[in-house]
């Protein structure tokens, strides 16, 4: 490109720092740093110049769970990569890390190939995959080791979802005992299936079909349960575990309890379980059917439990879990049948303001919100400090942030392509104004000036935070 832009002013914000610094970005990375006023800063000259006076220059978020174009259900996530990683931009997350997935019979080679196709020249931001494991066999243990070889370092398995992407014990052990070798991570999705399809089917035959009971069966001790068990298989194993979408306190717990013995196991958790409760999965008129997800939404009693964890760091990533569904055409397929609504959430494009909401409320500190936001995500999934960072040689993957506007959530505004808001209405202190990926403006002062393709495939090293 050969372009040199000059962010002047503004407040940089790392999971480390907060310094008042003026930035220089040379050829898509962060050049030199220097503290605003210096005569090294003053001497910086650029073709393009930033004035971030009063306003945040940090790191674009990192979002290491989406759902882009994923079959779901008999229907399909309405974000594409491209509306999907736009709208990210527009919510200043400049690379996600979404799931490529494996059907049964099928080989994990085939399952990338099919995400790496939908991606491709699609996407406004950076972009990188994990792999979904729902076939675990002889050939499949030896694919995981030439997908950490090639950059697709994390592999999901789930412990819901009997009959579609369900692995039993056996099958999780062996993938673990294979991780355990290669330097892969095996992300968990810990509930217990096979025990919740027991109460849907109970629940239904006593008339129990609104969007509430969803949230009613598949119960927090289960939740519970299956996150301990995935800790004890990983410690049999040897191997590190990341669980996702952490929603109730007694699966903190169970977290807190390995991490306090020492063990490599990690925890995320969503914006939704931080701001939602079951009050919304009960909301008439089948409207309850927006937030139904898995792991479901809990009482609201449980949020506590989970900002303790990521002030604590017993919770360490905050990703969306962004699978968007419509509420009309798609949501509505569960009228009369709450197991028939397909689960997801969105949520791409409002994670980094509901987290500095967080912080205006004083649940997270600014360097923290960075940390769950951008760094650690990076970390966890190999990208960092060429992402989650502002510091030399990173990616300008940058964000100019104003802390004081203030914007109310809505489907009426928002970008991603879904017909409802999960947080219609709610008032945030805080928004995007300016999105660099890697130097280049793909949110120019709220205007929307990238375009489809410039977001590149990101292979990942193995996690950085093993041992």
């Amino acid at each position: 490109m050969g372009t040199r832009t000059l962010i002047r002013n503004g407040l940089v914000i790392t999971a480390s720092d907060e310094i008042h610094a003026d930035v220089l970005i040379e050829d898509g990375r962060i050049a030199v740093l220097a503290a605003t006023g210096t005569p090294a800063a003053e001497a910086f000259t650029a073709d393009r110049t930033i004035d971030a006076t009063g306003k945040y220059v940090i790191p674009g978020g990192v979002d290491g769970h989406t759902h882009m174009e994923m079959p779901f259900g008999g229907t399909y996530a309405a974000d594409t990569f491209e509306t999907g990683t736009r709208a990210a931009a527009w919510g200043g997350t400049t690379t996600i890390v979404d799931f490529a997935i494996q059907n049964v019979g099928g080989t994990l080679r085939e399952g990338l190939d099919a995400w790496h196709q939908k991606a491709e020249g699609n996407c406004a931001i950076d972009y990188g995959f994990h792999m979904i494991v729902s076939d675990v066999n002889q050939e499949t243990l030896k694919e995981m080791d030439l997908l950490v070889e090639e950059g697709v370092t994390s592999f999901k398995q789930f412990m819901a979802y009997p009959g579609v992407f369900y692995s039993d014990d056996g099958q999780i052990l062996r993938a673990m005992q294979r991780a355990a070798e290669n330097g892969g991570l095996i992300m968990m999705h810990a509930e217990n299936g096979i025990a919740i399809d027991v109460l849907v089917e109970q629940a239904l035959a006593r008339g129990e079909t609104d969007p509430r009971y969803h949230g009613e069966v598949r119960k927090a001790l289960l939740e519970a349960e299956a996150t301990h068990r995935a800790i004890k298989l990983a410690q049999v194993a040897g191997a590190p575990l990341y669980v996702v979408h952490v929603s109730a306190q007694e699966a903190v717990a169970e977290l807190t309890r390995a991490r306090d013995e020492g063990l490599n196991v990690f925890g995320e958790t969503c914006p939704q379980y931080l701001f939602l409760s079951t009050d919304n999965l009960a909301e008439p008129d089948f409207e309850g059917a927006k937030y139904v997800c898995s792991t479901p939404l809990r009482p609201q009693e449980h949020q506590a439990a989970l900002w303790r964890g990521l002030r604590t760091n017993d919770l360490q990533v905050v990703s969306t879990d962004h699978c968007p569904f419509c509420f009309s055409g798609q949501k509505e397929l569960g009228r009369g049948d709450f197991s028939k609504i397909p689960n997801g959430m969105p949520g791409v494009e409002n994670r980094m303001d509901l987290l500095h909401q967080a912080v205006v409320d004083g649940h997270i500190s600014r360097r923290r919100w960075i940390e769950i936001a951008c760094a650690t995500p990076a970390r966890m999934f190999g990208m960092y400090p060429k992402k989650g960072t502002i510091a030399p040689g990173a990616d300008a993957d940058v964000v100019i942030y104003d802390p004081h506007a203030e914007q109310v959530i809505s489907a009426e505004t928002h970008h991603m392509n879904v017909d409802y808001s999960a947080y219609e209405g709610k008032r945030i202190t805080g928004r995007v104004e300016t999105v660099l990926s890697r130097g280049v403006p793909v949110i120019t002062e709220r205007e929307y000036t990238g375009h489809a393709g410039h977001g590149v495939y990101t292979p990942r090293s193995t996690c950085q935070y093993l041992n």
